[in-house]
This record gives structure tokens, sequence and C-alpha cells, in this order.
């Protein structure tokens, strides 16, 4: 084992890696809770969702461990799961099963791209600028989502479009409140796994005043897996292949193709992995993301992605794949604690929510707003996903915006003719949007 993920030659050893799995485990164990709880929202099947989610992570970090022997783990993505469920199919009104069809065709084409050269092209396609608003706008988006959902900002009564404070003095909003505040500290003081005790504090706070109910034993059998796996075959295609599903699976692809580029580099780059400013086994770990999200659509959860909280884990020394060995055994074992669903409401889950949302915020700092040109698309961006609703509608104005500012600026050779191709395909989206 030790020969095979070469921890003589990355410095470390069978202890370090166990240690760094479990790190890694318990800064995402979030994931399992607040992916069916906002999945179930679209109707799914809360039980089935978070089986899917614990086996698709399970396999995917298996996955990225063995075939890249990168201390990497994914798990269906924040951000991606948001726009899944309030996008597609509350927004747009998409049936789930129709949904997961265009994870798994957006899936297949991220295949594509990582085992073909064209990965590179569309890479250096997208403007950094945008990649950047869109990651913030996502933040924002599910920040906004986690306030919402907890009551800690509600709908004027007398304006549906206003969002006002909600009352304070509600013991759901004050749980929420509470767990947002010690979630905080423990980020701030740079406790592993922040999020996940923050959410285990909440959960202990509202069983002593009352406002959680322990279920009883926390350990049962697993689920059944039944009513979301393959369900998204079991759809009329002759209906499918629409406008709206192509932007659809555009932006499920461009979201995780970017986010998994990001977060490869970001954590590979903290381990010591770059040199030459190039990340070696790229190929391997693109397709072991890209291979994740239709194993995922397939079992019935959104679409799975490499996690940023895989740099705690290399904080804790974690340098080859058996990293994700020891994480991938974690999420099998979450298997057997369905029950503790019904400990996590929103007042648990809303905190992680904000919070995730702060820290993908922080790719506002990257953008130069001083350059018109980039700052107005890019604003658009950010701006319309909150305000829309809709993470596909806050993309298609930057990406519309985007050529126009730059041919304004006597830029336009400098925009990559894909972003001329995206123009024509988002200004249609945006044009029959209703």
């Amino acid at each position: 084992m030790a020969q095979f993920f070469k921890f003589k030659e990355n410095n470390t050893d069978l202890r370090t890696e166990s240690v760094a799995g479990t790190t890694t485990f318990l800064a995402m164990a979030y994931i399992l809770f607040v992916n069916p709880q906002m999945l179930s929202l679209t109707g799914m099947d809360e039980s089935a969702v978070f089986v899917a989610t614990a086996l698709s992570a399970a396999l995917a970090t298996l996955l990225m461990g063995l075939l890249a022997n990168y201390p990497i783990a994914l798990a269906p993505g924040m951000g991606l799961n948001a726009f899944f469920t309030f996008s597609v199919v509350m927004g747009m009104g998409i049936e789930w099963q129709v949904a997961l069809f265009g994870v798994f065709c957006s899936g297949i084409l991220f295949m594509i791209l990582s085992i073909s050269n064209v990965r590179e092209t569309v890479i250096n396609a997208i403007p950094a600028e945008m990649k950047y608003a869109a990651g913030a706008g996502i933040g924002l988006f599910i920040a906004f989502i986690g306030l919402q959902n907890t009551g800690v900002i509600v709908r004027d009564p007398a304006d549906e479009v206003i969002v006002a404070l909600g009352n304070l003095g509600q013991p759901e909003v004050l749980l929420t409140v509470f767990g947002l505040t010690v979630t905080v500290i423990f980020l701030v003081i740079g406790l592993k796994g922040g999020i996940f005790f923050g959410m285990i504090a909440t959960v202990i706070v509202g069983l002593i005043f009352g406002q959680i109910s322990w279920p009883g034993s926390p350990v049962a059998m697993p689920p059944s897996l039944a009513p979301t796996f393959g369900q998204l075959f079991a759809i009329d295609f002759s209906s499918v292949f629409t406008l709206q599903l192509l932007v659809v699976i555009l932006t499920f692809l461009f979201v995780d193709f970017f986010d998994t580029a990001g977060t490869l580099y970001g954590v590979a780059n903290q381990a010591g992995f770059i040199k030459d400013n190039k990340l070696p086994r790229a190929g391997r770990a693109l397709l072991a993301d890209s291979t994740a999200t239709p194993i995922g659509a397939i079992l019935g959860t959104s679409t799975t992605t490499s996690y940023v909280e895989s740099a705690a884990g290399v904080g804790a020394g974690g340098r080859t794949g058996f990293t994700s060995v020891i994480t991938a055994l974690f999420f099998l074992l979450a298997l057997f604690f369905s029950p503790l669903l019904g400990v996590i409401t929103p007042a648990v889950t809303g905190p992680a929510l904000i919070l995730v949302g702060v820290m993908m915020a922080t790719a506002l700092g990257q953008i130069e707003w001083k350059k018109l040109e980039v700052a107005i698309p890019a604003f658009f961006t950010v701006l319309a996903m909150p305000l829309t609703y809709s993470i596909a509608t806050g993309i298609a104005l930057g990406f519309v915006f985007y050529p126009i500012t730059m041919i304004c600026k006597g830029k336009w050779k400098q925009v990559h003719p894909l972003m001329y191709v995206l123009f024509i395909v988002f200004l249609s989206y945006l044009i029959w949007l209703k």
C-alpha cells in the first residue's frame, strides 16, 4: 500500500494520511445533511438523496484517490445543488428527473473535455474575471437562501419583492443566530471542520431548549435508494431537448468545470504539487471528477465535484490518495446514520449555507473593478443571481455583456471565439426565457 500511494516519495506515512482523511471528512460532512434537505424541496425523497449523497461522495473520492493519487475529496457541490433546486426545478419548472438528466449530460461532456486536449482551450476561453464573478455570485445566492430558509430575512408582507429582517425573537431564528455565531467563532479561530462542529453545537442547543426532537437511535440500516436511483432515464426523451435544457446543461458544465479546475489547482498548490505552473496528473484528476457527476446523477443527486475543504486534510499532512480513501470510508460509514436527518433542521443547516456563501464570495477580491469592461459584466453576474433567484440568469447576463463591453473598449480580439458562441446561446436564452 505504501508503494502504491508512494508514501516515501511524498514524505508521509499511514498515520498522517489517516488523520488527514478524517480531517477532510469532518470539514465537509455537513453536505450529508445540507444536500438532502435542499434537494428534497424539489419533491425528491430526502432519505434516498441522503444515500445518494453519501455513496456518490464515497465512490468519487475513492476514484480520485486511486486514479489520481491526490488527497482531494468530492461530494455533491454547494451552489450546484442550489442551482438544481431553486433555478432549474423551482424556477424553470423542470421536473427533477429531467434536471438529473441535465446533470448527467453535463458530466458526460465534462468527461469528453477531460480526456481530450480541448480542456485547456475551454479553460483559457473563459475570462478569469467571469469565473470569479460566477463563484462569488453563487456564494451570495447560497447565503441568501440560508438567510431566507431560516427566517432571518423574510419577504415584506406589503411587497413580495422586498425582503426585510425577520422576527429575531422567534425560537427558530434565535437558534439560527446562535449557530451562525458559534460557527463563525470556530472558523475564525481556525478549527478544522468548523462548519460541521458548528452544526453539532446548534443541534445540542436545539435539543436542550426543545427546538429539536431526538429521533431515538441515531444508527439504522441505510434507507432505500429506489426513489431516486436511475430516475433520470424514466423521462420522456422526445420533449427534453430544448434550448432551456441546453442552457441548464451548459451552466452545470461551466460551474463544475471551472470550480473543479480552481479547487484542484488551489489544493494541489497548497500541497506543493504544482511544478512549472502545471498540475501533475491533471488529466487523471479531471477524469475522476468528471466521472463522478454521471455516477451521482444515476444515484440521484446533483453535480458531484471536488471540495475545497480538502485543503483541511492537506493542512493536516495529507499528501497522497490514501487520504481520500480514508475520507471515502467515512462517507460509507455515514450511510448508517440516516436517522440524524431528523435533527438537522433548517436552523442547523442555515449557518452552513451562509458561511459557505461567505467563503465563495471572497472571489470578488480577484476581480479588477477599475476596469469597467470586466467590472460591468462581472457585477451583473454577481448581482443577478440572488436578485433573480437564478444562477443561470446571472451567468447569462455576464456572458452577454462581456463581449459587448470588450468590443466597445476596442479589445474584441482579446475575446475568445467561444465567448462569441456563448454570447449567442445565452442571449437566445434570455430572449426566450419566458
